[in-house]
């Protein structure tokens, strides 16, 4: 293949790959500024009862009377899971109607993380995802279409991927003829949009390249969870294939502390009830985290059998889920404090004018193409005619 034609064939590549996924992108783009500050904008519209006042070293409530309380509450319920906030004082129960029940049906119930005071009674979360974090999420994630749409999404993602691929190797042979950065502001309208997305696009080239791909890879997540649980969960579980699960759990803050014991050095930040889907049903699946600036990202499942409250395994989380672990601070730009986030927040913005110049150029060369073709028969008419 010759040079013209290969050139000709990325740059095919890169139209297609880019037209198709632009539109879409656009929005989880737009929808991902307000994503980059989700604690920012949940602590200001948050409308539950403030935290307790206390003393520096409090200890935390303990967890079962948090569950005992929910289950007063909500006494046909289950509980699904348990979060333990390291950043905010509080602790989430979540419950459904049963473990089959849809998604939209669950709610959560939001506790003082020291004196165990009831904060807020959460909505379910059908009502939940139409407030504003819940539809920006939504649009961000599954546009309200569930695993079909993550993987949707994922694809324009990989689609996006494509197109930065291809405009890195057009970028070269397009603009070797000017100095890095001119934007020709005195030509036509077209030229200099042209000019102003190709700067643009290989400025923002390596934020928008790892922004892209950790986000292919979060919409994976629940296929990768499935798949870990076929597989490594499914050998765990083999012993307790003809046992019955516990009618009554174990005491968590129990399992919890068997946990913590486990894994030294980690600390059980959320665990999810027997019968959850991502649990089993002879066991509270804990996820823990380490302390250091890395590992700080990276959960550690602990198996504990809700019958006796000790440890079945650690579960060491196969290379897949470490990759999705890693990828989410990435993707948000949340490991880094306000500063980093600023620059998620601009970089995208500036993402966004990227996509939407290369709208423009489409349509601007569909345009003068469709006038050059016009003119054309215009002059050719009068031939025609005679």
């Amino acid at each position: 293949m010759t040079a013209a034609a290969s050139l000709k064939t990325w740059y095919w590549v890169h139209k297609w790959s880019s037209l198709v996924c632009t539109l879409f992108l656009l929005v989880v783009c737009i929808t991902g500024l307000p994503l980059v500050f989700h604690e920012e904008i949940d602590h200001w519209l948050d409308d539950a009862k403030p935290y307790a006042v206390v003393p520096e070293g409090t200890p935390r409530a303990n967890v079962d009377g948090l569950i005992d309380q929910a289950r007063t509450l909500y006494p046909k319920d289950v509980i699904d899971f348990v979060f333990m906030d390291d950043a905010q004082p509080q602790v989430l129960v979540g419950m459904s109607p049963s473990y089959q029940s849809d998604f939209d049906e669950a709610h959560f119930l939001k506790f003082d993380a020291h004196t165990g005071e009831l904060l807020k009674d959460g909505p379910p979360q059908a009502q939940e995802k139409l407030s504003f974090m819940g539809i920006m999420l939504a649009l961000h994630v599954d546009w309200f279409a569930g695993l079909p749409g993550e993987l949707f999404i994922g694809f324009m993602g990989l689609l996006f991927v494509v197109a930065i691929v291809s405009g890195v190797v057009l970028y070269g042979p397009f603009m070797k003829k000017l100095s890095f950065g001119t934007v020709r502001a005195t030509r036509s309208r077209r030229l200099k949009w042209l000019d102003l997305h190709n700067l643009l696009g290989i400025v923002t080239l390596a934020w928008a390249a790892v922004v892209g791909v950790t986000g292919v890879i979060n919409e994976l997540s629940t296929p990768l969870f499935a798949l870990w649980q076929r597989t490594e969960v499914a050998a765990l579980m083999a012993p307790y294939k003809n046992e019955t699960p516990p009618a009554q759990p174990t005491s968590a803050q129990a399992a919890i502390d068997a946990a913590n014991k486990a894994v030294p050095g980690n600390e059980v930040l959320s665990f999810n009830y027997p019968g959850n889907r991502f649990s089993t049903p002879h066991h509270y699946t804990m996820w823990s985290k380490g302390a250091t600036p890395l590992t700080s990202h990276l959960f550690t499942p602990v198996l504990v059998d809700a019958a006796t409250g000790e440890v079945t395994a650690v579960a060491e989380p196969p290379w897949y889920l470490k990759v999705l672990e890693l990828s989410r601070p990435l993707h948000f730009g949340d490991y880094g404090g306000m500063p980093l986030k600023i620059l998620w927040a601009l970089l995208d913005i500036l993402t966004i004018v990227v996509l939407a110049s290369g709208l423009y150029l489409w349509f601007a060369r569909r345009k003068a193409t469709d006038a050059r073709v016009a003119r054309r028969v215009r002059e050719l008419t009068p031939a025609l005619e005679s």
